[in-house]
């Protein structure tokens, strides 16, 4: 099976403190993958290394086969992007920003179709910065699809969205995967990532402490729901930390007590 996301090891810290240490997954090519933890876990740290936008310390990643540091014209082509903020010129309206946006690739998808795909026609010639969040978190999804990417990354792509917006971004997400698109995604929540996702990824303080499918996590912790099992990993490596740092003092103890 042909992988469209290679990470091998990567390490990012910020003033020696580490913020990812050591993450390595395969993301097959058609395959959804949900990078999943709680905020400030590392996860948009993660996909800023993978997708060349940041340095990592060591390790390495590709995409579609390329390094996106050293091959980051032809990617940029073929991969599209959402953050969870994204800021603009002041004033442009959404028609403008798309058309400027479908002036920058070879293949570019029709920008008008897409914003009415996602309930965005009506608001075409309206400032970006009057838009509701959650009309400006669907527009950010349409920018990263204006491309006609292999591969998309999206970065809570649902916060701020309603019951059927959220519903409806689904089903788009569904179709385009049907179409051999391979996507990356961050997620909060745990239905829509049991909702879309082939694989995951938990991380905890920079470190992925499981990952496999939803139903694998679910099984592995004996717990009904996906919820459940998502709390209990990260319970369980925070457990697993303080049980290390007690059998440290302990053995740190115990020295002291032999010196004595």
């Amino acid at each position: 099976m042909n992988n469209a996301v290679s990470v091998r090891d990567v390490r990012k810290s910020y003033g020696g403190q580490p913020v990812v240490g050591g993450v390595s997954f395969d993301v097959a090519a058609g395959e959804t993958f949900g990078l999943l933890g709680a905020n400030g876990a590392g996860k948009t740290t993660t996909l800023e290394c993978v997708l060349g936008v940041r340095k990592p310390d060591a390790g390495s990643a590709t995409i579609l086969g390329m390094d996106p540091r050293a091959q980051r014209k032809e990617l940029f082509q073929r991969v599209g992007v959402q953050f969870q903020e994204a800021r603009y010129q002041d004033k442009i309206t959404v028609d403008e920003l798309c058309r400027t946006t479908r002036a920058l690739y070879r293949d570019a998808d029709d920008p008008a179709q897409l914003l009415a795909r996602f309930g965005l026609a009506e608001v075409r010639t309206q400032p970006v910065e009057s838009l509701s969040g959650g009309q400006r978190q669907r527009l950010f999804v349409v920018l990263a699809l204006i491309p006609r990417p292999d591969v998309v990354f999206l970065d809570e792509l649902t916060t701020g969205l309603d019951v059927k917006a959220r519903r409806d971004v689904w089903n788009l997400l569904a179709d385009m995967r049907a179409n051999g698109m391979t996507i990356v995604l961050t997620s909060h929540f745990m239905d829509e990532v049991e909702a879309l996702c082939d694989r995951i990824a938990i991380l905890r303080k920079g470190r992925i402490v499981f990952s496999g499918t939803v139903a694998e996590a679910v099984a592995a912790q004996h717990v009904a729901t996906f919820e459940d099992a998502y709390l209990a990993y990260a319970e369980s490596a925070e457990i697993a930390e303080f049980a290390k740092i007690a059998e440290n003092a302990q053995a740190i103890e115990g020295g002291a007590h032999e010196s004595l």
